[in-house]
């Protein structure tokens, strides 16, 4: 499972020209589901992000997490954040996991975020055609990926 998270001022899912979703400060979470994911991924994930360290405290330093700030968080499933580009120019989603997959384990993410920080979350519909935007502020972009626990 990959994540790539970023600080935001705002940010908002569009989905046929409709604001589907929509936070202010807080974080932007892309999440990207592969085969071998499951459960285990879910909630180290989860409970990595609701505690990550990435807002600045009254001395501007990054020492502050979005539940200390009382941020929002807007979820996105991003099958292409598995994309393998090693043949050729057209990249592989091979190792994506298909929705059968992928979407119980979309949901627990959400469910399992929303107790770590105790408030709702925000979030796009799992396939669907979106567009995201956001300021991101910063830039802080974080990416975590279970498989390589860093």
């Amino acid at each position: 499972m990959k994540a790539v998270i970023q600080r935001v001022k705002s940010a908002e899912v569009r989905i046929a020209s409709q604001k589907h979703a929509e936070i202010r400060q807080g974080l932007l979470i892309l999440l990207g589901i592969e085969h071998q994911d499951c459960v285990e991924d879910v909630e180290w994930l989860a409970a990595k992000i609701s505690k990550l360290r990435v807002f600045n405290d009254e001395n501007h330093v990054m020492n502050l997490s979005v539940s200390d700030i009382k941020g929002e968080c807007l979820v996105v499933s991003q099958f292409t954040l598995h994309a393998s580009t090693k043949k050729g120019n057209r990249p592989s989603y091979i190792r994506a996991a298909p929705p059968e997959i992928a979407i119980p384990l979309y949901e627990q993410f959400i469910n399992i975020l929303e107790k770590h920080l105790n408030t709702s979350i925000q979030s796009g519909v799992f396939g669907a055609d979106m567009q995201v935007s956001l300021i991101n502020d910063g830039p802080v972009t974080i990416i975590i990926d279970t498989k390589n626990k860093e």
